[in-house]
This record gives structure tokens, C-alpha cells and sequence, in this order.
């Protein structure tokens, strides 16, 4: 990440947080409980932030509050719509202040990160040439079908990325668009990439570039302006919101220019027929051009809700508390010597509060049921949707088995995949010490009850 970034979350490592920060936010799900094969109930530990993060209880009563006076958009002469519509707008400015966005950027919603992403690629001037890490999410690694695309291998240290990019992009034909598109930090080890270096190099050379900054915007703020990036996605369901909504902000000239996304009502400001017998359509050139459709305003609702929740937080105080977590986790896994954390950039790195990590004589898939059967803890195992990456940090050959989910191997055969720990601003202590705790006993006296593979993943035998 940028200078800045690194070294905000360098400090919060040392320094204790605020004491109004000291309780995590309260999130939906806090009081679960959930049954133990070896007998009892426990709460529920949600440790599984970097898939989908709980929403915030501000959130869902903000919606909560909202659902009565529920109206389509955009279209509606009642007041009901009249005051939807207003809701939906002021959500998209609130967005784009979280975001700190340039005046003149457009702020488009979507369904997530990956449909953010799609947008993005359909809407590419022609011939224009992509430059992405293989260490990206298979979202922001896979859109780029119509474009000429330059897979970049995975640097080892910061300055390696920015040496990388740099080389790639001095190759490439100088008068053609071009755009790099790279995580803010990654799924897989929670490490800061330096996005405003990166940027730097990517203007020096005339190309844009894309934030896949779902994984950073909700653990650290997000400026488009100091970061100097093109564009920004992210999802609602891992900043603290329901399922279903996401963001593409940025600059507006490409995405003017090209063809809606989706063709139909709201994209289109005037459509007429030809005496031919055609159709003649004008398009908005507002973000409405890519919102076809009825879009989904509880979903942009929460979005703007979770970006004041976290925002009247206090990064801050977030960023503190969550880096003490992130230290009591490694600390822990530190401990045991059968457990490798994976990691690019070196035990120094900063990150955010997502771990992945391989246990000796284990296989992941194995492990993860453990914790979850038998402490009540919710992981996840795999590769994570970055295949390319987890095989990398793994040594594995690039065409070695491995899937999003659990291999086909049974309890104690090794796997091709990892266990990711994640979590966020309202993950209690408790729930990080549990799981320090359950991997140390793991390890030493292994599983208290026999396991099974059924249809891919490790189960409790019954």
C-alpha cells in the first residue's frame, strides 16, 4: 500500500487503542450459538470476515427503519418513490465522500467486487492492453476476455511489484490505452500492496489503473484522490452490509463512452422508433447508463450505512484494535512449529486481519471441520479463489489439483490448500483467543472425534 498506509498501520502496531475503540462494533450474529460434536453448545466465532463479513446491527436497523417507506426509484411520482429516489442519490454521494473521490467521478453500483470488475472490462477502449498480478483474486484476475492481457508473476517485496509493473508497461506499445489492476490487500495473506506506487508507475507510462479494494476498504480507509487511482471496487458484504450490492467509482470519460452494461430502463434517457422500423436509443451519461433495471436501494442503503458506521468509528481506533489482533493471531501460530504462515512480502509486511497458514502432517480441509465441530469456530479452507497465488506460496506446480473449496482427500492426507483466519472490527477477543487456543490443541493432542470427506469437504462422521 502507499507509503502512508504502511506506515498508519505500522504505528497502530505499537500503539495502544483508544479506549472508546476498545469494544468491537456490534455486528448481527454476535449471540449464535452453535452445537459441539464432543457435546454442548458454544457462541459462535465468525472468523471468516474475508468472505463475508457480518452486518453491523447500525446497518440493519438503518434498513430495518428504512424497509416501510420502501419505493422503486428514479420513476416514481408518490412519495414514497420521491423519498427512495433521494435516498438512493444521497447514497452515492455518501460512498463517494467515504471513497474521498475526485470531483467528476462517477460512482456506479453493482452487485459486488466481481460485477464491479466485469463493468469495468466491458467497458475497455478497443485494443486496450491489461496488466495484472497473478497474485489477485480471481476476480480482478479473469474479467479481462476482450482485452490483450499481461499476467504478471508474484513479486516478493514491494519494490519488486513496482519494478515488475514498470518493466511490463515500458514493453507495451506507448499509444494504445492500457490498464493495471491490483488488489489493496490480499485474500489470501492480508498484506499491503503499495497501490499509490504503483499508480505512480502506471501514469508515468500511460496506463490506468484499477483498486480491487475489497479486502482493503473494510479495514482501512480509502482515498482515490491521495492514492491517485483511475478506479475503485469493492462489495457490501465484506464492509459490514448484506449480500447483493457493490461499487465501481471512478473517472467517467470510458465509462461514458462505452455501451450500457445491461441494456434496458434507466440506462436509457430517450428511445424513439425509426420510420425504418428500427429503434433509436439515447443513453444517460450519468453512472445511470450502467444501472439498468431496478436497482437494489436496500443494498446501496446499507452500503452508505456501513461507510458512516465506519467512518463516526473512527479508522483510527478500527485500525488499532485490529492490528492487536492481527499480532495475537501470528503471535499464536508463532508458537507452534507445525503451523507456516503463507506470506509474499515477509514477516514485516503490513496487513490486514486475514491469515492463511498450513499445518504439518494436516489437511486443511481437515483442519478447518475440526475447529468448526469441535470449537465452535468458522474458518475457510481452500484457495481461496486465487488459485495462482496459493499455489505459488504453496511451491506447487502452476497445474497442480486444487480447488476454491475442499480437495477430494481424506483426513491426514495433504492437500493442495490452506486455512484462513479473518476478522474485523467486530470480532471480540474472546473469539481470537479461542482460536489461538484450538490450533495449539489441535496440533499437540489432535482431533477429539473421527472425521470423513462427503462430496468434497471433511465432515464429522456420524
Amino acid at each position: 500500500m502507499s507509503a502512508s498506509l504502511n506506515a498508519a498501520v505500522a504505528t497502530a502496531t505499537t500503539v495502544a487503542p483508544d479506549p472508546a475503540c476498545a469494544e468491537p462494533l456490534a455486528v448481527l450474529g454476535r449471540d449464535v450459538t452453535v452445537p459441539l460434536v464432543t457435546g454442548g453448545e458454544v457462541t459462535y466465532a465468525a472468523l471468516d470476515y474475508a468472505a463475508s463479513a457480518p452486518a453491523l446491527q447500525r446497518v440493519w436497523d438503518d434498513v430495518a427503519a428504512y424497509a416501510p417507506y420502501y419505493g422503486s426509484v428514479h420513476r416514481g411520482a408518490g412519495y414514497l418513490s420521491q423519498l427512495s429516489t433521494d435516498l438512493f442519490e444521497q447514497s452515492r454521494a455518501t460512498v463517494a465522500e467515504f471513497l474521498d473521490c475526485r470531483a467528476g467521478d462517477q460512482v456506479v453500483f453493482t452487485r459486488s467486487t466481481t460485477d464491479s470488475l466485469n463493468l469495468l472490462a466491458a467497458v475497455l477502449p478497443a485494443d486496450c492492453q491489461v496488466f495484472v498480478f497473478e497474485t489477485e483474486h480471481h476476480a480482478s484476475l479473469l474479467p479481462w476476455t476482450n482485452a490483450q492481457v499481461s499476467y504478471l508473476n508474484a513479486p516478493r517485496t514491494p519494490d519488486e511489484a513496482v519494478a515488475t509493473l514498470e518493466r511490463a508497461l515500458a514493453d507495451r506499445d506507448p499509444h494504445g490505452p492500457a490498464l493495471v489492476c491490483v488488489t489493496g490487500a490480499s485474500n489470501v495473506t492480508g498484506e499491503l500492496w503499495p497501490v499509490k506506487e504503483l499508480a505512480a508507475a502506471a501514469h508515468a507510462h500511460g496506463a490506468r489503473i484499477v483498486l480491487d479494494a475489497a479486502q482493503l476498504a473494510p479495514h482501512h480507509p480509502v482515498s482515490v484522490r491521495d492514492l491517485d487511482v483511475d478506479w475503485v471496487a469493492f462489495s457490501g458484504h465484506k464492509l459490514y452490509a448484506p449480500f447483493g450490492s457493490g461499487v465501481l467509482a471512478g473517472r467517467a470519460d470510458w465509462l461514458q463512452q462505452a455501451e450500457p452494461y445491461l441494456a434496458g430502463g434507466g440506462a436509457s434517457r430517450k428511445v424513439s422508433r425509426r420510420e425504418d422500423g428500427g429503434v433509436d436509443v439515447e443513453w444517460h451519461t450519468t453512472a445511470a447508463r450502467h444501472e439498468a433495471g431496478s436497482p437494489n436501494v436496500i443494498g446501496v442503503y446499507s452500503i452508505a450505512s456501513a461507510c458512516r458506521a465506519l467512518t463516526e468509528a473512527g479508522f483510527d481506533n478500527l485500525v488499532a484494535r485490529e492490528q492487536q489482533l492481527v499480532a495475537r493471531v501470528r503471535e499464536g501460530l508463532a508458537e507452534v512449529p507445525a503451523v507456516r504462515v503463507l506470506s509474499l512480502f515477509g514477516d514485516d509486511a503490513p496487513r490486514v486481519g486475514v491469515i492463511s497458514f498450513v499445518v504439518d502432517g494436516w489437511n486443511s480441509s481437515h483442519f478447518a471441520a475440526a475447529l468448526s465441530a469441535e470449537y465452535g469456530i468458522g474458518v475457510r479452507d481452500g484457495l481461496f479463489c486465487a488459485h495462482p497465488l496459493v499455489r505459488t506460496l504453496l511451491g506447487s506446480e502452476p497445474q497442480a489439483q486444487g480447488e476454491c473449496g475442499a480437495p477430494e482427500a481424506a483426513p491426514g492426507e495433504r492437500s493442495l490448500n490452506a486455512i484462513r483466519v479473518s476478522f474485523g472490527a467486530g470480532t471480540p477477543d474472546e473469539h481470537v483467543e479461542r482460536f489461538v487456543r484450538a490450533v495449539k490443541e489441535l496440533v499437540t493432542d489432535g482431533a477429539k472425534w473421527q472425521y470423513r470427506t462427503e462430496e468434497g469437504r471433511c465432515v464429522p462422521a456420524v
